[in-house]
This record gives structure tokens, C-alpha cells and sequence, in this order.
């Protein structure tokens, strides 16, 4: 069976991973901002075969997530890079991670097993959360709240399956993250009273926050490009028909 385009881009994200934070355990400032730059050029071709309405909610992504990376891990450190800064791989990588949770909420596959994939994914997570508000050594209370919002976008959003999808791939990510010491989370958030688990259990229910961004924003970039266009045509129109009416006259 041909591997389809959506297993592609999951499978790719996947590696991309896996080598470029293990690349950067012992990347100096210079290497790491070529692994930006492959990680940058990795995201563009894997945009080269999607649409324009993916396009956009990538580059949504992109600028969402690239805000909250700089205040809360460059300026409040809630979480901190190895390097105490924030990685030049990683504001293109939130459009890759992006991406393969789109590709799977898409696939076939999910849409086939919607229902016991959704289930499946949920308590999976609702267990995660659990232990790590009863049983973890480093309590979680933030990682409980998170999984609450993804409860909440998975069951009002339009599209729980790109939620569930971004459970699997963001849980994916920052378990490997931490384990390598890429980023550790802080004990407690800003105030010194809500805990954090290494990593946040329902750290995917943060990330659904940057998914609900680019499906609520798309729609209304483009038809604000699109009216931009039409003014811009009929502009052109009128500027030709007077000129042809000048010439005859």
C-alpha cells in the first residue's frame, strides 16, 4: 500500500524530532540556528503540496506561537531552553508540529475511527493528568487545568480530531524535549502557587490554544485578501476602461 501524504508528513515530523533535538544537545548558538534554518526549509516544503487555507493557518501558528515562546520561556521563564534562550528551530517547528496534528485529524484513518480514537486519546490523557495530581513526584496542577481546555476544544470545537491529533504529536514532542534536556518546565508558574509537571501533562490542551487560533483567524485573513483583491482588480478594471475611453476620445 503507497504511504499516503498525511503518514508522510506525520512519519516526517516524527524524525524531525528526534534529530534535530538530539542535534541540539550539545549544539553550540551557531549550530543551532542551522538546525533553524534546515528546520525552516523542511516546513516550506512541506507547505509546497498543501492548500492556501493550510498555508495560512500554518503561518498563524507560526506567529502565535512564536509571541508565547518569547514571553513566557525568553522573558518570564516558565520553561527554559538549554541555551536560556528560545532556539532557532523552534518557532518553525510549532508549524511543523502543527501540521502533522492537521494531517492526522484529516487522514482517513482518523475519520474512519473517530469515535474510539477521540475516547482513546481522552483517557489516555484524563490518566495522565490524573497521576500527576495524586501520584507524581512533582505534583501538576497546571497539566490538570490544560487537559480541562482540551476536554473543552475537543467537545465545542469544530474539530476534535485535529485536537486529539495534537495530543498524540504535542505529548510526543515534549516528553522527547524534556527527556533530552532541550527544555525543562519550572516547578511552579509565575505566581509560585500553581504547579508544573516535566512536562505539563495536558500540554496539548496549551498547544490547542495556537489550533483554535488558526481555525478561528483563517477563514477571516482570507476573505479579507480576497475582498483586498477584488478592490484591487476593479480598480485596475476602471483605470483601463478610462484610458480606453481617453484613447478614442
Amino acid at each position: 500500500m503507497p504511504l499516503t501524504r498525511n503518514a508522510a508528513l506525520v512519519g516526517g515530523v516524527g524524525v524531525w524530532v528526534l534529530v534535530v533535538l538530539g542535534l541540539d544537545t550539545g549544539a553550540s548558538l551557531l549550530e543551532q540556528r542551522l538546525l533553524g534554518v534546515g528546520t525552516w526549509l523542511c516546513l516550506l516544503w512541506a507547505l509546497h503540496g498543501e492548500d492556501r487555507a493550510t498555508r495560512v493557518q500554518v503561518g498563524v501558528v507560526v506567529a502565535y506561537a512564536t509571541v508565547i515562546e518569547y514571553v513566557f520561556a525568553g522573558w518570564l521563564g516558565v520553561y527554559v531552553y538549554r541555551l536560556e534562550n528560545v532556539p532557532a528551530f523552534v518557532p518553525p517547528g510549532h508549524g511543523l508540529i502543527y501540521l502533522a496534528a492537521f494531517a492526522i485529524g484529516r487522514s482517513a484513518w482518523a475519520h474512519r475511527h473517530s469515535r474510539p480514537f477521540l475516547v482513546v486519546t481522552l483517557v489516555a490523557g484524563g490518566c495522565w493528568a490524573l497521576w500527576g495530581i495524586t501520584l507524581s513526584d512533582r505534583p501538576d496542577a497546571l497539566g490538570a487545568f490544560w487537559f480541562g481546555c482540551l476536554l473543552l476544544f475537543t467537545w465545542k470545537g469544530k474539530s476534535p480530531l485535529l485536537y486529539a491529533g495534537a495530543f498524540l504529536v504535542v505529548s510526543y514532542l515534549e516528553i522527547i524535549g524534556t527527556s533530552l534536556g532541550t527544555w525543562e518546565w519550572q516547578p511552579y508558574d509565575i505566581t509560585g502557587y500553581i504547579t508544573i509537571g516535566n512536562p505539563p501533562s495536558g500540554i496539548a490542551g496549551g498547544y490547542a490554544f495556537f489550533d483554535a487560533a488558526a481555525l478561528w483567524a483563517t477563514p477571516r485573513l482570507l476573505r479579507r485578501w480576497d475582498r483586498r483583491r477584488q478592490n484591487q482588480s476593479g480598480e485596475v478594471s476602471s483605470e483601463v476602461v478610462s484610458r480606453v475611453s481617453s484613447s478614442a476620445n
